[in-house]
């Protein structure tokens, strides 16, 4: 008898986290649908409304570019040397550029600049959300005539999902010059042939692929911590645990997409 009510227990433990995990994936649906409508509504790019998402973009891609930029170019020659002379040693220097394209330019720069973003802003600014939500600043602003989705919520958004897209060109473009000094130096002779491999790389299929999957990990970075942020979440939940419960849903969804891609590029 113990043992029949442990398991009808353990059943309804198991039922219940089944459907608060896909009531927070219908809500993350749900509120994207929302921020989607008003970004393209004319009236959320007022005077006003102009500057608060002004504001928000300057703040999370402004401070940290630099150093991301400095970051991203000392990794990029780290990887790139190890590549190249891997790949001379081995007599498969015709290989190096491909390797280092594919490797950093397809599937890492996308990834840490997302994750980059994640960590700098939009996480923290889903915990403020919540704050504000928890503390009733969602609800003055109501009986004062303002939309939170407007005021608050969709200028984070789009600042999340610029700064990642804005990220993760610069690398791309600082990858790709690296590239070409590390194999063929300082001279403008190995252009022709450059832009002939690049060129093969970045096939249709593979550009479709690689904007598709940085346009999903912008998403999933700008959308998921404000989702989280306005969820019912228990009264003892503290901010700490509303960033690492965004943190966490946030690798399962940019691991699926990276999967994703991985299948679309290479198999």
């Amino acid at each position: 008898m113990t043992t029949g009510v442990s398991l009808y227990g353990w059943l309804l433990d198991v039922g219940r986290g089944v459907l608060g995990w896909l009531r927070g994936w219908w809500l993350v649906v749900f509120i994207g649908a929302q921020l989607a409508v008003l970004a393209f509504s004319p009236s959320s790019y007022r005077r006003e409304s102009r500057a608060v998402v002004l504001r928000h973009i300057y703040y999370a891609a402004g401070p940290g570019l630099p150093g991301f930029t400095t970051l991203m170019a000392l990794f990029n020659v780290v990887v790139i040397r190890i590549v190249v002379v891997t790949a001379f040693a081995y007599g498969l220097t015709q290989y190096a550029l491909d390797a280092v394209v594919r490797v950093l330019v397809l599937e890492l720069i996308p990834l840490v600049a997302a994750l980059f973003v994640a960590v700098e802003y939009t996480i923290p600014g889903g915990s403020e959300l919540y704050k504000l939500r928890r503390d009733g600043a969602f609800d003055r602003m109501r009986r004062h005539g303002i939309d939170p989705l407007s005021h608050e919520v969709l200028p984070r958004v789009l600042a999340g999902m610029f700064a990642v897209l804005l990220l993760a060109v610069l690398s791309c473009l600082l990858s790709l010059v690296l590239a070409y000094v590390a194999v063929h130096g300082f001279t403008l002779a190995g252009l022709p042939s450059y832009n002939h491999a690049v060129g093969n790389i970045f096939n249709p299929v593979v550009s479709m692929i690689f904007s598709m999957k940085t346009l999903a990990f912008a998403l999933s970075v700008a959308l998921l911590p404000v989702a989280n942020a306005l969820r019912d979440m228990p009264r003892r939940a503290s901010r700490t645990s509303v960033e690492l419960q965004g943190l966490v849903q946030m690798f399962v969804l940019m691991l699926i997409i990276e999967i994703a891609s991985l299948i679309g590029n290479y198999y």
